[in-house]
């Protein structure tokens, strides 16, 4: 049934006459309960409060698979707008960015460009940049990108999906970087040529990984709300003595609120994904995709309105 529920709303994601449907009617299917808003106007004062309750925070503006110069450079300049906003507003968060929405599949070129200009202000700023990992035929130039622009900016790190066959290769060839990673299983819909199918495989992969991060001495991020893979890491820092300050839990804006609070009052770095943007449709049905008690959540936001 599982299997079904995460192959269902993984086809509904790329369905485009309910995306358009989702922008007009968001919030009565529960999209303000995931998203901090519209735009990052809309989201500074939930990122106050987040930060005032000590937790750390990513943002992220929706969007994807821009075919578009001109939307392309409109999102990398709402980008740069985004980071003087929290430099101005003394924000503890980072950003997250999809190479998709600043032109990966119109030119390389045009995406070195969006990133230079992107990292160049974030440095200014003190702002640690996180290149999103997005699905298995991007992959390789994604991680290409990264290592090209990591060569020149620290302040950069990318996304490690256990889901792909490739990701301890790429981990590897990531180590002369002393990479920050985002450890997560994968949203996407991939084949079985590419990608673990069984759940238990790519939750034992995601162990595996975690582990070779950490042992490995690079900054580490667990972005899972599986009580399972959260004690694993727990035990494994207590294990080898390694400090928190060298690793942290990422959650989602809006999922598992509870845990998020118990592990920061035990003295975790918690960091809070925080989308906003009118492009939340795909983004959503990927959340349901990723874990079936989300539905229910779904269905109380329809309903509650």
């Amino acid at each position: 049934m599982e299997a079904i529920s995460r192959r269902f709303f993984l086809y509904l994601s790329n369905n485009k006459v309910l995306d358009r449907l989702a922008k007009r009617w968001g919030s009565r299917f529960g999209a303000d309960k995931i998203i901090g808003g519209e735009n990052f106007s809309q989201a500074i004062p939930l990122i106050t409060q987040l930060n005032q309750d000590g937790f750390r925070v990513t943002v992220d503006h929706l969007g994807e698979f821009v075919n578009s110069v001109e939307v392309a450079r409109e999102h990398a300049q709402e980008c740069i707008q985004r980071i003087r906003a929290i430099g101005y507003h003394q924000l503890n968060t980072e950003i997250s960015v999809k190479l998709t929405s600043l032109g990966l599949d119109i030119s390389n070129d045009l995406v070195m460009e969006h990133m230079e200009l992107i990292l160049s202000a974030a440095k200014e700023s003190g702002i640690t940049v996180t290149i999103d990992m997005e699905d298995s035929s991007r992959c390789h130039a994604i991680l290409e990108i990264f290592k090209t622009l990591r060569r020149k900016y620290e302040n950069l790190g990318t996304v490690i999906q256990s889901y792909l066959f490739r990701s301890e290769k790429d981990m590897d060839d990531l180590q002369q970087f002393s990479p920050y990673l985002r450890l997560v299983k994968g949203a996407y819909k991939e084949s079985g040529k590419v990608a673990f199918l069984d759940k238990q495989m790519v939750d034992e992969n995601l162990k595996h990984l975690i582990k070779k991060n950490l042992l490995n001495g690079h900054y580490t991020a667990v972005a899972s709300h599986d009580d399972a893979m959260i004690d694993y890491t727990i035990k494994l820092v207590e294990e080898h003595k390694i400090p928190n300050d060298r690793f942290e839990f990422q959650m989602l804006y809006g999922m598992r609120n509870q845990l998020q609070s118990d592990l920061m009052e035990k003295g975790y770095t918690v960091r809070i994904y925080l989308p906003y943007g009118e492009d939340w449709y795909g983004y959503f049905m990927r959340r349901l995709a990723e874990r079936p008690a989300n539905v229910a959540f779904a269905l109380k936001g329809i309903f509650s309105k």
